[in-house]
């Protein structure tokens, strides 16, 4: 067991079709390169030429590995070995791979892949390396799977040893290190990559020679050796000497509450911060040396030294894309959105000791990875030649990039700091400076991060990068006020314990009392009523720039809380509120709080972030539901926990150790327009401490309750897990670079019948295999981790997907869940019962024992691995009833009913099993002997919607099986009065056929006791005393069984709509009571329209024919009720129109949204297109999704999407990210503004695209169900709105002709064409003049009309041109299980009636489609026989068929010759019409055509469905003058079958030449 990276498809199984990734920037330049053939043995497919210097993968469209080959020779040490890449395709993820092995190619068994590679292998995949195909660098070199044709790429082993990239002759640095002295260059040809060119061959890398610049190591060491041990040691620049006390006239408060001018109120602070330096509180230089001062002498070796006291601005020469303006303070990228690289700006001259630097961003754009970059480089601007970045230049340079530090291009510092610049903000401020003891520090919004390098040399030159994202910076200067003030507030927090605290205000300065807003806030915010009341004016114009805090810190349990006065309905998002410890009068607010990158804790929707991370995903109340009125608080309790309040309710600690002098922060984000203050609020007590553990509770749950357990997580546990939340919570650090070494145990031993509950709460779609979960004897002190907990092999019991474990091996499969499959929200459970035997739980329910004969004390073990990244205990952890009888209350993800309406009790019929007692005025049912004999039926037939449920009272364990239930059409009342049962009442359910009966039997569904369907719902044989079960026919045709009051989801389609409520009291159910009511009857007028009247049912089609069948499964209904989009949604979605718009406000992504009601089978749901934004490519993207949409969180594109997932996007269908098919309907891409499009249910569960009203066929097949509709408005498209069907597209009567094709012609992919603008007048098969030909051919034949199919479904034509502009693939598969065959090309097909009392007329859409050749003389015949063989039925009827013709009668050339009685002929049918329609097969005759007089020759074939399973393929028997299809194996092109009944005629083929 393995956990697969799905990354660059290198470990994660095989690359799926699918789109590109995201772009992103790039390197270039020249380097050396390499060559060298390649070594004869390969993989499977690949082809060598070119003397062995070219490779080449076969088959790229249908396989994606099996691309490996090798050097020739080993490697030389400093020579790169490249190729170039000649040859891409875009079918599949993933790329060329590249490394080195150790293994001689010439006994080497190679592999699928090269991370397949073993035994000393080292391969750069994407951007990760992999040493024996496990990860042991992330983020490294340029990404390979963005590399395009032409692109070079090559390896070097240095003679240190070392693996070094090399990309376009760029040396990507060091990629591993210890290679052995002989190791052989590897080239994968994997995925979109398939043909390279390896390279003449030149020297690699070589260390960088001696510059005339001054060594990053200073010749002398500095004066001040305490400083230099102090920088060297990490420390930070501010620091406060314990021995020393602070001075008494430090200000305590930065609000101007002493009439002091803010000029004023600056100088006092700025003398404060002076004498607490002279009193040597601080060992940092607030103001610049003199000139010359700190510059060593080092200087002077590269450019005389400047002494200007000019204030830093940017150099005029700066890169090829960078503007300069604002008397060079300010640089800007040029041409942002095509161009991410060349812009490098450097200072004006060098900097000084103690000097800052520092920048402020003005601008970024949301299109590239990566972003602005800082740092210093000895070179000077006038003679330096700027490089397309920074960190291409190999000499004199220190970079901070992301949140690590680079020296010459090559890494340094991994994590230097817990901020990224690539996570930056507009607004925020980025400064370095080089202190007199040569420490190079960096500081972020004012904070200084600490050493990034201790040695620096004397004489370096600011440098900026503004790379990817970054556009726009601009030099903050310190002699400015309002700068200076932010400064000296950073250096005050610096000051403070813990990095950013204000010391409590002493008794001699007493703060205000009453919480008040401060003055200082948003932009866009505005504060009223004496400081009371914040608003944003405008609200309805700005959703953010609303950010306004206390005025004041908060005390120690100091509840602050605001009510909600008004709310504007554009926007999407709410209120946010939370604590911060910057002080208000000198922080420089951003647009909205959770951009703040420090001291901030905020609570959004209903999560909780920390510094602009989540820290809590599912939290408490979602924020962004609350309405005008509500009230939001927060408070820091004594302990140092952040509790948050809605509506005076307490959602549980949300943060531990938050320090104390925090400031409360009212964001009025979005939807939240204006809030007040609430005085006299009174905190709720802490919960009471634990008994054991730590009391320190989680708000894991949906409640948020303190939960009564003291089970925690144990402090011990494997590497890469980490316990938080007081021990409630464990967490996969590294996720997407670690999948295992992640496992957690409790911290006691399980009670018998005690629960341990987990709750998963964040998962990752990069790795295979999920959480695995079990109990050990181990105790934890004695437990030495392993990377799995399957690999422990004594003591331990796990469940691993399916399978139950013991010791590591496997003694169960198929268990009752699969743990791979559960999604974040899913809860798990473990319990030890009193007889030792092992039960899981998923989400409350009872999954049954798993194991026995566990010994007394076992420890509850979690396995956080592969896509399971972190897990909390949830409050219904505790002691459980040991009888295990299942729970009788729906759990927190069932969907309880309500109390049934008022109304009349339900009753059990009279006519019940002749074993039954009905008691208690028939609401009770008794099994008094046996075990079958149990039937019961309600007492009147079931209205639309009404649920029939009823309560298990007593069970008798000697019995296996379960309660059966369902519906029937019988009527109870036919099989005579009494409990002895009527005639011919059977003794079971499954045997009750009179008349048409659905029911559900453990978790099987059945039809007149015929399987339909396995693994439906819960089983019920797991029903125990009190367990409710109910039965409901929907107004969809659909029956519903309901466990508990939690619906399991449509059982069965097309139920009839006079039915009774029907159960088997069989097995162990012994009684059972009625526990609903009937629905008292709504006034006429009142009631909801039913679709239900649109589809009809079984009986009635069986009764009207095939024809009003199809037309019956193809009508379409409306939606009864309002549908709307979810509040979850993307985040660049704006909701408007009462939820039925959905805008895409920024970006070209993002813009996920979902219909709030679950599609329902033959209800229409169509989006209309508003406006489209021509700037992009790439448009909508509309499909369902199977898993509950409320709390997912959705990716950047629907596309991104891996689980339970279908798509249409362009013309393409995919499924989990993987594409499925191509070519399916019109180009999704191109629709214009005003499009309508639709999505629908069949009743069998396939899914139906509807363009301007007329249905494109099903696009996916037997989708789950309940799905949703999704619409990801991607790229041009930015603006849908919820449409109701017009009325003709209701009643499936499209004024085209494609919203009367037929089912099966959807089935088949045969779909006319769709015009975006309003719909033809006449069909485009009117004006094609083959069809026209092959038309007056078929009339020629003077065949009755009865036999062929009414226009417009009459016929259709296969020509070039008609074909391409329908857009039809060549082949198609059909059937059960699927088999492929061709379409009919070049042939005009003629659709025949079916006889809807054939049996096979209702099975074709399961059988095999085939094609018959034929001539002429024989096509009466064998319409009348009806197939292709002896028959007994004619196609249009059920009577004998015509005489036979006379003995001796055959049909030259006729492929089926009459059948005879006693021995029936054999068929010659194909998959393809190239064989079967050959002229050996199908005879040519001449005609003249009517019109033209012109003489033609024609073909007639038939096109037939066959039953799997009656033929035998084989190979052609046939001479053929021209090759067979090559598309199918010559060993299958030909199908014989002798069976009578085996074939069903679909439609005559005509071929004109």
């Amino acid at each position: 067991m393995a956990a697969g990276s799905g990354g660059s498809g290198g470990s994660g199984g095989g690359p799926g079709p699918g789109p590109g990734g995201g772009g992103g920037p790039g390197g270039s330049g020249a380097g050396p390169g390499s060559g060298g053939e390649l070594h004869p043995r390969t993989g499977r497919l690949v082809s060598l030429s070119a003397c062995g210097r070219t490779a080449r993968r076969q088959q790229p469209g249908q396989e994606f590995n099996h691309g490996l080959v090798l050097s020739r020779e080993p490697l030389r040490d400093g020579r790169v070995f490249t190729v170039r890449i000649d040859r891409k395709v875009n079918s599949w993820s993933g790329s060329i791979e590249i490394g080195v092995t150790a293994l001689d190619p010439s006994v080497l068994d190679f592999p699928s892949s090269a991370t397949g590679l073993k035994g000393g292998s080292w391969v750069v995949s994407g951007c990760s390396v992999l040493r024996d195909g496990r990860s042991v660098l992330e983020e490294y070199g340029q990404d390979l799977d963005q590399l395009g044709e032409g692109d070079r790429v090559g390896v070097e082993r240095t003679v240190a040893g070392e693996l070094r990239l090399w990309v376009n002759g760029r040396d990507c640095g060091v990629a591993a290190t210890g290679l052995p002295a002989r190791v052989w260059a590897v080239v994968d040809l994997y995925g979109k990559c398939t043909q390279i060119t390896v390279l003449p061959p030149e020297p690699g890398f070589s260390p960088p020679a001696p510059i005339p610049t001054p060594p990053l190591e200073p010749s002398a060491p500095p004066e001040d050796s305490t400083l230099t041990e102090q920088a060297t040691s990490g420390d930070e620049a501010f620091m406060v000497s314990p021995a020393q006390p602070r001075p008494e006239t430090f200000p305590n408060s930065l609000e101007s509450h002493n009439d002091f001018a803010s000029m004023e109120l600056s100088e006092v602070v700025g003398n404060a911060i002076l004498s607490a330096y002279n009193g040597g509180l601080l060992n940092v230089n607030l103001s610049s040396p003199p000139a010359g001062e700190g510059l060593g002498s080092g200087g002077a070796a590269t450019s005389p030294i400047l002494t200007s006291n000019d204030a830093l601005l940017f150099h005029e020469k700066c890169g090829t894309l960078i503007k300069l303006s604002n008397n060079n303070k300010t640089a800007e990228r040029r041409r942002p959105l095509d161009e991410f690289n060349n812009g490098v700006v450097m200072t004006n001259r060098p900097l000084r000791d103690n000097e800052m630097f520092e920048i402020r961003i003005d601008k970024l754009v949301d299109k590239w990875s990566g972003s602005i970059e800082i740092g210093v480089t000895t070179h000077n601007p006038n003679n330096l030649e700027y490089p397309a970045t920074m960190t291409n230049l190999q000499s004199g340079t220190i970079m901070m990039s992301g949140c690590g530090i680079l020296t010459n291009g090559k890494g340094t510092r991994r994590e230097y700091c817990e901020f990224s610049l690539d996570e930056l903000q507009e607004g925020d401020h980025i400064g370095l400076t080089r202190k007199s003891n040569s420490a190079l520090h960096f500081f972020i919004n004012g904070i200084d991060q600490g050493v990034a390098t201790p040695l620096t040399p004397p004489v370096v030159y600011g440098v900026v990068d503004l790379y990817g994202m970054a556009v726009k910076v601009t030099i903050v200067h310190n002699n400015n006020h309002s700068d200076r003030l932010r400064r000296n507030n950073a250096i005050l927090r610096a000051l403070s314990p813990e990095g950013a605290l204000r010391r409590a205000t002493p008794a001699t300065q007493a703060e205000p009392e009453r919480l008040l807003f401060h003055p200082n806030c948003g932009q866009k915010a505005a504060i009223t009523h004496e400081g009371r009341t914040a608003l944003r004016p405008h609200a309805t114009d700005d959703f953010n720039h609303g950010v306004v805090l206390s005025s004041r810190a908060l005390r120690d349990g100091e509840v602050f809380q605001v009510r909600i006065d008004k709310m504007v309905d554009k926007w999407a998002g709410s209120i946010e509120i939370g604590v911060t410890t910057h002080n208000p009068a000198y922080l420089q607010l951003p647009s909205t709080m959770t951009n703040l990158r420090s001291g901030t804790w905020m609570m959004t929707g209903n999560g909780v972030m920390h510094n602009g991370t989540t820290i809590l995903d599912e939290y408490g109340h979602n924020l962004d539901r609350l309405k005008a009125g509500d009230t939001v608080g927060v408070v820091r309790r004594e302990d140092g926990t952040l509790h948050f309040f809605v509506n005076g309710m307490t959602q549980g600690p949300a943060a531990w150790n938050v320090p104390p002098g925090v400031y409360a922060v009212v964001d009025l984000y979005g939807q939240a327009a204006q809030a007040t203050i609430v005085d006299d609020v009174e905190v709720p007590p802490a919960p009471e401490p634990l008994s054991e553990g730590n009391n320190q509770v989680s708000p894991s749950s949906p409640s948020s309750g303190a939960g009564g357990s003291d089970l925690r997580f144990h402090q011990l546990h494997g590497s890469n897990a980490v316990i938080t939340n007081g021990g409630r919570t464990a967490l996969r650090h590294n996720c997407r670079s670690e999948f295992n070494d992640a496992i957690v145990i409790s911290n006691r031993a399980l009670r018998d019948g005690e629960l341990f509950e987990i709750v998963i709460q964040k998962m990752v779609d990069r790795w295979s295999g999920s959480i695995e979960a079990g109990v050990t004897a181990i105790r934890p002190e004695d437990l030495e981790f392993p990377n799995t907990m399957t690999d422990i092999d004594y003591d331990t019991w796990m469940l691993s997907g399916t399978a139950i474990m013991q010791d590591g091996n496997t003694m169960r499969n198929n268990y009752g869940c699969d743990l791979d499959a559960l999604g974040t929200g899913a809860r798990i459970g473990m319990m030890r019962t009193a007889k030792g035997d092992l039960h899981y739980f998923i989400n409350g329910q009872d999954q049954g024992a798993a194991c026995s004969g566990l010994p007394p004390e076992v420890y509850a073990v979690v396995d956080l691995y592969g896509q399971c990244v972190q897990v909390s205990i949830t409050n219904a952890t505790g002691p459980m009833d040991n009888s295990l009888a299942t729970s009788n209350t729906a759990t927190e993800k069932s969907f309880p009913l309500h109390s049934p309406a008022a109304g009349v009790a339900h009753r059990f019929h009279s006519t019940c099993g002749k074993n039954v007692a009905l008691e208690e005025d028939g609401t009770r049912a008794v099994r008094a002997v046996g075990y079958a004999h149990g039937l019961v039926f309600s007492t009147k037939e079931l209205k639309t919607e009404e649920v029939f449920e009823v309560k298990v009272e007593e069970l008798d364990e000697k019995w296996a099986g379960s309660l059966r239930l369902g519906l029937t059409t019988l009527a109870p009342g036919e099989m005579g009065p009494g409990a002895g049962g009527g005639p011919g009442l059977p003794p079971s359910l499954p045997e009750l056929r009179t008349k048409t009966t659905w029911m559900v039997s453990s978790c099987e569904v059945r039809r007149d006791g015929q399987l339909q369907r396995m693994n439906y719902g819960r089983s019920l044989e797991r029903l125990g005393v009190g367990s409710r079960v109910g039965i409901r026919r929907g107004a969809d045709d659909t029956m519903h069984i309901l466990v508990d009051g939690e619906d399991m989801g449509p059982a069965a389609t097309g139920i009839a709509k006079n039915v009774w409520a029907v159960l088997d009291l069989y097995g162990p159910v012994r009684s059972v009571s009625v526990v609903s009511s009937t629905r008292l009857e709504e006034p006429e007028g009142t009631q909801p329209p039913s679709p239900s009247s649109d589809t009809g049912s079984e009986a009635e089609e069986d009764d009207d024919g095939e024809e009003h069948s199809l037309r019956g499964q193809s009508q379409v209904a409306m939606m009864s009720t309002s549908l709307e989009f979810l509040e979850n949604h993307g985040k660049n979605i704006l909701l408007s129109n009462g939820n039925r718009t959905a805008t895409r406000v920024a970006s070209y992504n993002q813009g996920i949204v979902v219909i709030n009601q679950p599609l329902v089978p033959q209800l229409l749901v169509q989006v209309r297109i508003d406006f489209l934004n021509r700037q992009w490519t790439s448009s909508l993207v509309l499909g369902v999704i199977t898993c509950p949409p409320e709390r997912l969180n959705f990716p950047a594109s629907a596309c991104a999407l891996k689980r339970a997932a279908w798509l249409l996007r362009g013309r393409g269908i995919f499924h989990n990210g993987l594409k499925i098919c191509e070519k399916f309907g019109p180009n999704l891409d191109t629709c214009p503004e005003g499009t309508i499009l639709g999505l629908r249910l069949d009743s069998s569960g396939g899914l139906h695209l509807h363009v301007n009203g007329m249905d494109q066929g099903v696009a996916v097949s037997d989708v789950p169900q309940p799905c949703h509709a999704l619409v990801d408005l991607y790229g041009q498209c930015e603006q849908v709105t919820i449409v109701s069907p017009e009325p003709g597209a209701a009643s499936g009567k499209s004024a085209g002709t494609q919203g009367d094709m037929e089912k099966a012609d959807m089935v088949d992919g045969i779909k006319e064409s769709v015009c975006w603008g309003p719909l033809p007048a006449a069909s485009p098969l009117k004006s094609c003049e083959y069809h026209a030909l092959c038309s007056r051919f078929q009339e020629l034949l003077l065949l009755p009309e009865d036999y062929f199919m009414p226009p417009p479904k009459r016929s259709l034509c296969y020509c070039e041109s008609c074909r391409k502009l329908r857009g039809d693939e060549a082949h198609r598969r059909r059937g059960e299980p699927p088999r492929e065959y061709a379409l009919p090309f070049g042939w005009c097909r003629f659709n025949l009636r079916v006889n809807p009392r054939l049996e096979a007329g209702t099975m074709t859409k399961k059988w095999h489609m085939a094609y018959h050749g034929s001539n002429v003389a024989a096509i009466r015949r064998v319409l009348d026989r009806g197939e292709l063989g002896a028959g007994t039925a004619s196609i249009l009827s059920c009577r004998p068929l015509k005489g036979k013709p006379g003995v001796g009668f055959e049909e030259p050339g006729e492929n089926c010759a009459p059948p005879r009685e006693e021995q029936p002929p054999s068929v010659l049918l194909s998959p393809s019409l190239q064989y079967a329609g050959a002229e050996t097969l199908a005879s040519k005759v001449q005609f003249r055509d009517p019109k033209s007089q012109r003489t033609h020759q024609a073909q007639v074939a038939f096109q037939v469905c066959v039953r799997p399973g009656s033929y035998t393929p084989g190979p052609p028997s046939a001479t053929l003058r021209e090759p067979p299809d090559p598309h199918f194996s010559p060993a299958e092109l030909e199908w014989i079958t002798k069976e009578k009944g085996a074939t069903l005629l679909y439609a005559l083929l005509v071929r004109v030449e």
